[in-house]
């Protein structure tokens, strides 16, 4: 009878699946891997090797681009987008973004006069189309008609050039809406591509196959890197010393991941043990990885440590409303996130206090770590966290058998 009476009086937990228990997510992978985890660099290894590079990223300069915009001007159409693809898939734009603003706005100045050129080259077209748009400058999709026949489909003829069809399906996923020619460009590539795939050799074999999974556009530039290092250097035309000082760079910007990602992995494991909310996922090193996909540049280093922490409390806070708070408990979770004050915790269940101490006082010291010109920053992730208002709504929908959306 205690027992029958004690369960009544607990708050039903888990009103989404209604099972009265908690939903089990899988332990981490990960531990204190990245925490114990020893870099196979040695600082002084690492100067060496950021002093190689910066001696490269000069030479790739002057050989390149005459240390001034005279080469690029000498540079064909093709040249010049070849070399700005290479340097963004390399992840080495970064140090080359005035050459490369002036090879682009070169590109943009010429597009209408190569376009109407009798030059039927799909390759150079479609490259030149998705990079000028991937960088917000203007150009119509319109320059892919030159490839369609009279009756306005793609000619039979380009079924026989591989390379040009794998860029015009890349080129046409920077497609806006209502640009129906160019969901035509993806459905005839993709066709094509699907049905030759298996006759390709390295490294063409390996980019079909990704950008059929995922467009080029669409891929995480970091992962992407990673795997155009050894593609380019099967190309017979690579450039070895641009080869070295991309890994360089590579190595480098990885060094730096890992350290960021013990700095995190510490944050987190002190956070998640002092909270306690072991319904709730562990999954920070993931979290980091969607990071480096919006942050993927070595000088972002910051953001993203400051966007992985925001993301932890957004983790757990998601977990809290979907799979262990009661619609009550969600409704005082939320009320307290609005109010953003330490008063707030008494309405909380108890089981939420530390977490929600732990949230304000972490945003008090993202917000102490910057400058005071940069404060203002910080409302846009309260922001981020007071939308648990919409979290509220979406708790209140699946409880009630709705369907949110």
């Amino acid at each position: 009878m205690a027992t029958s009476k004690a369960a009544a009086n607990q708050p039903e937990k888990n009103a989404v699946n209604g099972s009265g228990a908690d939903v089990p997510f899988e332990p981490s992978m990960w531990r204190d891997f990245f925490i114990t985890y020893t870099a196979p660099l040695s600082q002084r290894s690492e100067e060496r090797m950021r002093a190689r590079a910066e001696r490269l990223a000069g030479e790739v300069r002057h050989e390149m681009f005459d240390a001034g915009d005279g080469k690029v001007s000498l540079m064909s159409v093709a040249e010049a987008a070849t070399l700005v693809d290479t340097l963004e898939r390399l992840g080495l734009d970064r140090h080359f973004r005035q050459e490369i603003g002036a090879m682009l706005e070169r590109l943009c100045c010429e597009v209408a006069d190569f376009a109407a050129s009798d030059k039927d080259d799909l390759h150079t077209v479609a490259l030149q189309f998705r990079l000028l748009r991937q960088h917000g400058l203007r150009i119509s999709s319109d320059v892919f008609d030159k490839f369609r026949d009279a009756a306005g489909n793609f000619s039979p003829s380009l079924c026989n050039d591989p390379r040009g069809l794998l860029s015009l399906y890349n080129a046409a996923h920077m497609a806006t809406p209502g640009e129906t020619n160019l969901d035509d460009a993806i459905a005839f590539a993709r066709c094509h591509l699907e049905a030759t795939k298996g006759e390709f050799r390295s490294p063409m074999a390996e980019q079909v196959s990704r950008a059929l999974q995922i467009p080029l556009p669409r891929f995480p530039r970091r992962l992407e890197t990673m795997n155009y290092l050894s593609e380019y250097e099967k190309e017979d035309e690579h450039n070895a010393m641009l080869l070295e000082f991309a890994r360089l760079d590579f190595d480098l910007a990885k060094s730096l991941h890992l350290k960021e990602l013990k700095t995190l992995s510490l944050w987190w494991r002190e956070l998640y043990d002092s909270v306690k909310l072991n319904y709730a996922r562990d999954r920070l090193v993931e979290s980091y990885l969607w990071i480096c996909a919006v942050f993927h540049g070595e000088d972002y280093s910051r953001a993203r440590i400051m966007f992985a922490k925001v993301f932890g409390f957004l983790s757990l806070m998601d977990d809290t409303y979907d799979v262990h708070a009661t619609l009550e408990e969600c409704c005082k979770l939320n009320e307290a996130i609005q109010r953003w004050d330490e008063s707030a915790v008494s309405i909380l269940p108890k089981y939420l206090h530390v977490f929600y101490i732990k949230l304000l006082s972490n945003f008090d010291e993202l917000k102490d770590s910057l400058e005071p010109h940069e404060r203002y920053r910080m409302s846009y992730a309260r922001n981020a966290v007071k939308s648990s208002k919409n979290y509220l709504r979406h708790a209140n929908n699946t409880r009630f058998g709705g369907l949110y959306t």
